[in-house]
């Protein structure tokens, strides 16, 4: 039986909702509710990028194609979603801000008309896991991160910046109230829901829900998606084999050294399974 409304995590159904040139209100709502843009400061327009501009990588297969977005200064967006952590994730988030800061100068006579760089990532895994000692995330849910001076504190050097959006921290159930928990509930829940509830009747939001209802899918579209939603499960079963042929070799590793080394240990500690022998 397929679901009411399809996983707005998937790149199809991502780009559905917020790639589509009729639907740009929906993805400037997006931006300005994370980037929390009030006033002059909020997003005006948006530019996706062509399909020949994007970067072809393995390890993009499972992110949302980037989406460039300005705003009424000139400040540039460079927004992504990744649904599974994969090796070197937070150096390629940099690297592609920097990139499309980079890549506005022409010439070297042009520094003055370079406009700053705002990264959004959306992650369907944890980046920050740390927890204080009152159970609380030491890195919320919405985190913002830009240079600032290591001994007062002083922001500075903010011409590249990053905005990230961690969706396992949502912690509001089923009754969202603000506006960045309305969204961490859509893109966690929408493919669980029959119905658009009470807390995401009102736009942008019902109006996404209602973009990604299967019901208007075409055939070849929920065959895509379809595939997709598989793929995306095969690199998360590919994940797991690793990870567990990771600890089977160190168990393995650790054994041997044991046993050469004579030591006669049985309950340790190993190093990378943390698993006590």
């Amino acid at each position: 039986m397929r679901a009411t409304f399809a996983d707005p995590k998937t790149s199809i159904i991502f780009k559905r909702i917020f790639g589509a040139e009729q639907r740009k209100p929906l993805l400037i709502a997006l931006l300005n509710h994370l980037l929390e843009l009030t006033g002059d400061r909020m997003i005006q327009d948006v530019v996706h990028l062509r399909a020949d501009q994007r970067v072809h990588v393995p390890e993009l297969k499972l992110s949302i194609v980037d989406v460039k977005c300005t705003d009424n200064t000139g400040r540039k967006f460079v927004v992504e979603m990744q649904v599974l952590k994969v090796e070197g994730f937070e150096k390629r988030v940099v690297y592609n801000a920097a990139k499309a800061y980079v890549m506005q100068l022409r010439t070297a006579e042009e520094y003055p008309a370079l406009c700053d760089v705002v990264g959004v990532t959306i992650c369907n895994f944890n980046l920050w896991s740390d927890r204080v000692e009152s159970g609380d995330y030491r890195v919320p849910m919405l985190s913002r991160w830009r240079m600032a001076e290591q001994h007062s504190g002083q922001p500075g050097l903010g011409q590249i910046q990053h905005v990230f959006l961690e969706l396992p921290k949502y912690a509001a159930g089923d009754s969202p109230v603000s506006l960045i928990d309305k969204w961490a509930y859509f893109f966690r829940e929408a493919r669980n829901l029959d119905v658009v509830p009470p807390s995401l009747t009102e736009a942008p939001f019902r109006e996404a829900l209602e973009t990604a209802r299967v019901a208007t899918f075409s055939a070849d579209e929920w065959d895509l998606y379809d595939r997709l939603k598989m793929a995306e499960q095969d690199a998360r079963g590919a994940l797991v084999v690793a990870r567990d042929e990771g600890r089977a070799e160190g168990l393995a590793e650790w054994r041997a050294e044991g046993r050469a080394e004579g030591c006669g240990a049985q309950w340790k500690i190993c190093a990378r399974c943390f698993l006590f022998l």
